[in-house]
């Protein structure tokens, strides 16, 4: 037998937060509603039962949404977790965020300049219905992440990015250390 201590298997980051983009349950649709218009052809009995005509409405319109879901579930899926914010087909690393910007004020005439900025994933602007939330990189750019639920999303990002200063040492912590070994040289 060895002596080797067992290793605890390796957790991959745990998910803060998650919006799927599109929904397989909307594929059935289609097809329940021409289930349920043969059940009342069947039901009054007027006239002949149409059997192909629903069977071909039911299989094209659940086409066309299976295709709506896997466009929804690819670019506008919205994933965050302990050091990955994923927005559609673009990760973003969390260590490359410099800041949030505050959400938008509604009574305000301006708007804010992060508003302006590219939105994160391959989209050409934030997605229907979801709300923008600015970031500062610490490369200087800004960009907008997105989601429906934006506020939990913000709440979420922010203690990601808290628990991530506070892991790991700020970009300030070397020049502190600097002075201080000027101030130990000098004494």
């Amino acid at each position: 037998m060895s002596d080797a201590q067992p290793t605890a298997p390796v957790r991959p980051d745990s998910v803060l937060f998650s919006e799927p983009g599109a929904r397989w349950r909307t594929v059935a649709y289609g097809p329940a509603l021409c289930l349920l218009v043969l059940i009342l052809e069947l039901a009054l009995r007027r006239g002949p039962v149409h059997w192909f005509g629903l069977a071909f409405c039911a299989i094209l319109l659940a086409g066309f949404v299976t295709l709506q879901v896997v466009a929804g579930k690819r670019h506008v899926s919205v994933e965050l977790t302990d050091s990955t914010l994923r927005e559609g087909t673009e990760t973003l690393s969390l260590s490359s965020i410099a800041r949030i910007f505050p959400e938008h004020d509604e009574e305000s005439w301006d708007d804010d300049p992060w508003q302006s900025a590219r939105a994160l994933g391959e989209l050409t602007g934030v997605p229907r219905r979801r709300r923008g939330i600015g970031l500062k990189l610490r490369d200087g750019a800004m960009v907008q992440a997105w989601a429906r639920d934006h506020q939990r999303l913000r709440a979420q990002l922010s203690a990601a990015l808290d628990r991530l200063g506070e892991e790991s040492p700020s970009a300030e912590a070397p020049a502190d250390d600097e002075a201080v070994e000027g101030k130990e040289d000098v004494a």
